[in-house]
């Protein structure tokens, strides 16, 4: 098949849950689709700074169009979600400037 060079893969964060969110506390999901190669790195951001506790990544899943697909899980408790300001997925390929996707938390109610 011909080389597809880098394909940037579309990034989409997932709210947590609304059960959840009155309890304060939250799991958000960061779906990436239609990368290539198969080696961009999914990472998480709180508050602008990387993260890496309370994160689970998927293996990536070759679709049937030859581009890769991944998602990350991000498990925040009560307090940080209420602390964050802001949470970003990142998805970075060495020598590519990354692709960002952010989500507001929802200052959930006392």
């Amino acid at each position: 098949s011909p080389k597809m060079g880098v394909l940037r893969p579309t990034l989409t964060v997932l709210p947590p849950s609304k059960e959840e969110d009155k309890q304060c506390s939250a799991t958000l999901v960061c779906l990436a689709t239609g990368g290539f190669p198969s080696n961009w790195n999914l990472g998480w951001k709180v508050g602008g700074t990387s993260t890496s506790s309370g994160v689970s990544t998927s293996l990536e899943v070759l679709g049937t169009d030859g581009r890769y697909s991944w998602s990350s899980t991000l498990s925040l408790s009560a307090d940080q979600w209420r602390k964050a300001g802001s949470v970003s997925c990142e998805a970075s390929l060495s020598g590519q400037s990354p692709v960002t996707q952010s989500l507001d938390p929802d200052h959930c109610s006392e």
